[in-house]
């Protein structure tokens, strides 16, 4: 299964009002596990930046100018995504941005049913509780300490690591979750630990390997770990 990892950055909170995309940061997912397969693009939003939003994540007008605009690489992120899900943090915002860009270059937009918002799950699963992105690494243990400032693709791997967090831990197919299971016989704060047999199973040795195996056994003397 292929998943699509996502972050953008923008100049404001509305692109009908001028608002535009000025990074993109995408990592991909295969089974769960990230892949080296990356997007990252910064990109001239052919307008000036806000002071409040240069605060949040310090892309200014001089480091932006001459970075390709979205027109020029709208095409090449939406050969990269595919027909992967995409798991982003408030996916409200950043699909309203990406289709936004989209429809102005005359591209399809992005059905939103194709997003997994993280957001929403940390709510669920956790209500009443800060859900974001800095407050479920504090709930993870997962180190965000690079964050000094929001970053497209540095978010990208950080929400990668909550994301497989809220989805049962780090290896989500794996069968190891505790969920469903008859936790009466559990052992400890969520530990587990299979009860003994109730019938020993039979032997499965032939008579002559069995008695190989005796043969040996008594070589090793009276201090060998398993004399039977």
């Amino acid at each position: 299964m292929r998943e699509i990892v996502l972050d953008t950055e923008t100049t404001g909170f509305d692109p009908e009002g001028g608002d535009r995309i000025v990074e993109i940061g995408a990592i991909e997912l295969i089974g769960h596990v990230p892949t080296a397969n990356v997007f990252h693009e910064y990109i001239d939003p052919e307008r000036s930046m806000p002071q409040e939003a240069f605060e949040v994540h310090g892309l200014g007008d001089d480091f932006l100018r001459g970075k390709p605009k979205f027109a020029e690489l709208g095409q090449k992120f939406l050969d990269f995504i595919g027909d992967a899900k995409l798991v982003i943090h408030n996916a409200a915002f950043d699909m309203k941005f990406l289709n936004a860009e989209l429809k102005w270059m005359g591209l399809p937009a992005i059905p939103y049913d194709r997003a997994i918002d993280t957001l929403d799950i940390a709510r669920r699963r956790f209500p009443g509780s800060p859900a974001s992105l800095d407050a479920l690494c504090r709930r993870f243990a997962i180190d965000n300490s690079a964050r000094t400032l929001h970053g497209a693709l540095l978010d990208s791997e950080i929400l990668a690591e909550v994301y497989l967090e809220l989805i049962g831990g780090r290896q989500p197919d794996f069968g190891l979750s505790t969920a469903g299971r008859n936790t009466s016989d559990t052992q400890g704060d969520g530990d587990w630990t299979p009860p003994p047999r109730p019938k020993a199973l039979p032997p499965r040795g032939s008579d002559s390997e069995r008695a190989a195996h005796a043969a040996f056994v008594a070589k090793l003397g009276e201090k060998a770990l398993w004399p039977n």
